[in-house]
C-alpha cells in the first residue's frame, strides 16, 4: 500500500471538522473539468469531500433500475429488494413486459420455451434479488443503472457488508469473516477525500498530484482492494475484494485519484462468446440484450433509456455521460471502449497496446485486451494518460504486464505533461496547418438507409478540420462519391493489400463463407503462387470486395484449425494469480456462480469444460494479423505522408434493449483492436432520428430475425450521440490528442443528457 494511502487512512477520523469550507454556486459538479474542480478546491468554493458527496448524490438519484421484465403474459413481478446502493435496498419494476408486445405473432411460434424475464436470490448473496431472463429498456426511466459498486463503507463489499465493515476502532460483530479486519481497515471514498482535505486543504501538490481528488468509476475488471471486484458477475468468492491492485488502480491511486466506484459492464468484458461444447441453450433469448451483468443488471443510454449502450463498457461510458463520475478506465478488446463513447457523446483515448499496464486485471485476450480513458474532455484524459507513468522510473513500463515492453520508446514523449501539453497547444486560427489527414471512404459507405445520418454528420464535420487548416485525403471507393474537393490518395488500402497479404497472409485469399469462396478473380486462381505473385507486383487485380472492411473484419470460422480459447487461459490465469480461498479455477468459478440468462450459463459451463490446446492457430494468426495489417496502414500513411486517418466510429446508431439487434456493413470497431494502435475519438454531433430494427418471424416459425424498418423513428431530447474517430501508428498519442483537442474547441459538440440534471446534495 502507497505512503499516501498509509497517510490518509490515519487521518480517517474526526477529519469532517476541517473540511467546512465555504461552497459558492461558481462551481458545478455537473460536466466539470479537473482544472475546474481543482481550481474551486484552491479557491475554497469547494472541498474534495463535497466532490465525492455530490457524486454519491448524483448517484442515489440516478443509479436506479431503468428495465422491466418481459414476461409470457405481462402480469405482475414480486415486490423484492435488491443490494444496498447508496444506502438503501433497490427496487425492482414490478410492471412486466409481455412477449407479444415485442415481438409479432407471438402465437405462431414454435420455437424453444425463450427465457422469460424473472426474479431470482442472487449466489452471491440470497438475501439479494436481481432481474433474470429477459428484458426491456424503460422509456423515460430516469435512471441508468452505470455504477455496479460505490465505494461506501459497508456497500462495498458483499463478503464484509454492513457492520462487517465497520470503521476501525469499532468491535465487529460475532461472526464477521476474519478477513474483515483487513478489509475495513481501508477508507472509503469519502473517508479517503476528507482526509485528503484534512492533510492538503486548499493546497494540494498538484505536480505530484495531478489527478487529486479526481473521481474514477473504473470498469469493474479492474482489481480495486477496497472493493467488490468481479467482472460484473455473481459470484461468491471467498473474499470478493481482490488482495492487491491492479497496476492502473495503483497508479491512479499514487497521482492523487480517488477511486470511487466500479462501472457496470458487460459481464466478463461480454463473455468472449460461446465456444461451443455439451452444454446447450434450452432457452433462447430474444431480443437484444444491452450491455448487462448478472450482479450489476443492465445498464441504459442516457440520451433514451430504452436502448442500449454498446460495448461491454457501457458502464464507464454511461457514468462519465449522466456525470455519475468524473472520468472511467474501460477496457477494449474488439469495441468496447469504442462504442460506449460514441453512443454517450464521451471523449476516449486508447493508446498504443502495452502503454497502460493490464496487470491484475480480467480479460478475454491477452493479445487485444487494453485499457482506455473516458472523460468528456480530451484535456482531461490526456491528464489521465499523463499519470500513468510511473512516478519513480518515469517509465510505462510494468514488471507484471509483459505487454508494457513492446510499445515504441523512441516516439511515445518522455517529459511529464506531454499529453497535456499536447491538448493544450495553440496554434492561432489554423491550430491543424501542416497536418494531413486520411480519409477512408469504405467506412462512410452507406450500406442501410440507417447508416446515412452518422455518415452524412461525420462528412460535414470533415469541413470544420479543413478550416482549422488540416488537408484532407480521400482513399476511395466505388461505394461512394468522390469529392471532388478533396484529393485522393496516391496509394490506398487495396494498394497495399496487394503488395503485402499475397506473403504476409496469403491465406485470406482462400477465405470462404458459407461453403463459397470469398475472393475471385475471372481468370484467375486466387489461391495459386502464379496469381499471387502477379497481384503483389501489381500485374493482377485484386478482388473486387477485398477491401478494408472485409480484411479488417474477423475471418469466417475455419473448422479445421482451433481458434478462439484466449478467454479460457487468460480467465484461469487472473484466478490462479488472484489466490481465492473459494474460487480458484473454472470448475470452482461456475459452481459458485449464476448467470443472468440461460445463453451465458451455457458459454460458462462450455468454457469451463473445453479442452484447450495453447499451441491453437489463432494466437499464431492473430500476430501475424497485427504485423501484417500494421504495416499496410504505415504505408499507407507514409506513401500519402499522413498524419492520421479520420473516420466515423460506427454508422449504427443504437437499438432499443429487448428489441431488434441490427448491424450495418459498417458496425464494427475491430481495426484499432487488431492493430493496438491509438485511437482518440471526440464527440461530433446527434442524430434526430433512427431507423428501428423489428423481428420478423422465419419462415419456419422457430426464430425471429430482425430486419430494418421501412420508415424512421424521430427521436427526443437531443438526440442520439455519435463520435469521430482519429487513429494512427503505435506511439503517435501526442498527435492525435493535439488533431482530438482543436476539432473539440472548435465544434463543443458533446451535450450533456437532459434527463439527468442537478440534484440536491451536490455543488
Amino acid at each position: 500500500m502507497s505512503s499516501m494511502r498509509a497517510a490518509l487512512k490515519a487521518l480517517v477520523v474526526s477529519v469532517s471538522a476541517l473540511c467546512a469550507y465555504p461552497v459558492h454556486a461558481e462551481f458545478h459538479l455537473e460536466e466539470a473539468t479537473i482544472d475546474g474542480m481543482h481550481d474551486a478546491i484552491r479557491s475554497g468554493e469547494v472541498t474534495c469531500k463535497r466532490i465525492v458527496e455530490g457524486y454519491v448524490a448524483r448517484a442515489k438519484a440516478y443509479n436506479g433500475m431503468c428495465t422491466a421484465l418481459v414476461t409470457a403474459d405481462g402480469r405482475k413481478a414480486p415486490s423484492v429488494m435488491g443490494r444496498v446502493v447508496v444506502g438503501q435496498a433497490r427496487k425492482f419494476p414490478t410492471e412486466t413486459i409481455a412477449i407479444s408486445r415485442i415481438v409479432p405473432d407471438f402465437g405462431k411460434y414454435s420455437g424453444d420455451t425463450p427465457d422469460y424475464g424473472r426474479m431470482e436470490k442472487t449466489a452471491s448473496d440470497p438475501s439479494v434479488h436481481q432481474q433474470y431472463g429477459m428484458v426491456a429498456g424503460i422509456p423515460n426511466a430516469g435512471q441508468v443503472n452505470a455504477l455496479e459498486v460505490l465505494n461506501i463503507r459497508g456497500e462495498r463489499s458483499v463478503t464484509c457488508k454492513g457492520k462487517f465493515d465497520a470503521p476501525p476502532g469499532q468491535p465487529l460483530p460475532a461472526g464477521a469473516p476474519t478477513v474483515c479486519e483487513e478489509f475495513r481497515k481501508q477508507p472509503d471514498a469519502i473517508e479517503t477525500a476528507a482526509a485528503m482535505d484534512a492533510r492538503y486543504g486548499r493546497k494540494p501538490d498538484l505536480k505530484a498530484m495531478p489527478l487529486y481528488c479526481v473521481p474514477m468509476a473504473n470498469k469493474s475488471i479492474y482489481d480495486s482492494t477496497d472493493m467488490r471486484t468481479t467482472a460484473g458477475a455473481d459470484v461468491n468468492y471467498g473474499m470478493d475484494a481482490p488482495p492487491k491492485d491492479s497496476t492502473l488502480v495503483s497508479r491512479l491511486r499514487s497521482a492523487g485519484a480517488i477511486i470511487y466506484a466500479e462501472a457496470n459492464e458487460s459481464e466478463y468484458n461480454a463473455g468472449s462468446g460461446d465456444p461451443g461444447g455439451a452444454a446447450k441453450v434450452e432457452h433462447p433469448y430474444i431480443g437484444a440484450g444491452g450491455s448487462r451483468s448478472t450482479w450489476g443488471g443492465t445498464i441504459c443510454n442516457p440520451y433514451d433509456t430504452e436502448r442500449e449502450t454498446s460495448g461491454s463498457s457501457g458502464g464507464s461510458g454511461v457514468a462519465v455521460a449522466a456525470n455519475l463520475t468524473m472520468c472511467s478506465i474501460c477496457e477494449t478488446t474488439g469495441g468496447s471502449c469504442r462504442g460506449p463513447a460514441n453512443y454517450q457523446s464521451v471523449v476516449m483515448v486508447v493508446p498504443t497496446k502495452g502503454v497502460i499496464s493490464f496487470a491484475g486485471s480480467i480479460g478475454a485476450n491477452p493479445y487485444q485486451d487494453r485499457p482506455g480513458i473516458m472523460c468528456r474532455s480530451v484535456k482531461d484524459a490526456a491528464t489521465i494518460l499523463d499519470a500513468f507513468r510511473d512516478q519513480t522510473t518515469g517509465s510505462y513500463f510494468d514488471p507484471r504486464d509483459p505487454f508494457t515492453a513492446a510499445p515504441p520508446r523512441a516516439v511515445l514523449p518522455t517529459e511529464p505533461g506531454a499529453f497535456v501539453a499536447a491538448a493544450t497547444r495553440a496554434g492561432g486560427s489554423k491550430p491543424l496547418a501542416g497536418v494531413r489527414l486520411g480519409v477512408i471512404r469504405e467506412l462512410y459507405v452507406k450500406s442501410t438507409p440507417g447508416a446515412a445520418a452518422v455518415s452524412d454528420g461525420v462528412n460535414q464535420e470533415l469541413q470544420v478540420l479543413k478550416d482549422l487548416g488540416a488537408e484532407l485525403v480521400e482513399d476511395v471507393t466505388p461505394e461512394y462519391p468522390d469529392d471532388p474537393l478533396m484529393l485522393n490518395m496516391t496509394f490506398g488500402f487495396r494498394d497495399a493489400f496487394a503488395e503485402i497479404l499475397p506473403f504476409h497472409m496469403p491465406e485470406t485469399f482462400s477465405w470462404k463463407k458459407d461453403g463459397k469462396p470469398m475472393f475471385t478473380v475471372p481468370g484467375w486462381d486466387v489461391g495459386s503462387r502464379k496469381y499471387l505473385v502477379a497481384v503483389s507486383a501489381h500485374k493482377a487485380p485484386l478482388p473486387d470486395n477485398m477491401n478494408f472492411r472485409t480484411i479488417f473484419a474477423n475471418p469466417p470460422p475455419n473448422p479445421d484449425e482451433v481458434t478462439g480459447y484466449t478467454f479460457a487461459f487468460q480467465f484461469a490465469q487472473y484466478l490462479t494469480l488472484r489466490g481465492d480461498s473459494r474460487v480458484y479455477d473454472w470448475q470452482t468459478l461456475n459452481a459458485n456462480a449464476k448467470y443472468y440468462n440461460d445463453v451465458r450459463r451455457a458459454a460458462m459451463k462450455n468454457w469451463e469444460n473445453k479442452e484447450m490446446d495453447i499451441r491453437t492457430n489463432a494466437i499464431t494468426y492473430t500476430i501475424k494479423r497485427r504485423d501484417a495489417l500494421r504495416m499496410a496502414m504505415t504505408k499507407v500513411l507514409e506513401q500519402n505522408r499522413l498524419d492520421a486517418f479520420v473516420n466515423p466510429v460506427n454508422l449504427k446508431l443504437q437499438g432499443k434493449i429487448g428489441g431488434a439487434q441490427l448491424r450495418t456493413s459498417n458496425d464494427g470497431f475491430g481495426y484499432g483492436a487488431m492493430l493496438g494502435i491509438p485511437e482518440v475519438f471526440v464527440p461530433a454531433g446527434f442524430a434526430g432520428s433512427i431507423y428501428d430494427g423489428e423481428f420478423k418471424l422465419s419462415a419456419d416459425g422457430k426464430k425471429y430475425e430482425s430486419v430494418e424498418a421501412a420508415a424512421p423513428t424521430r427521436l427526443g431530447g437531443v438526440g442520439l450521440p455519435y463520435n469521430v474517430g482519429f487513429w494512427a501508428e503505435p506511439g503517435q498519442e501526442a498527435n492525435l490528442i493535439r488533431i482530438g483537442s482543436a476539432y473539440e474547441a472548435a465544434t463543443h459538440h458533446r451535450k450533456p443528457p437532459p434527463a439527468f440534471g442537478p440534484v440536491k446534495g451536490q455543488p
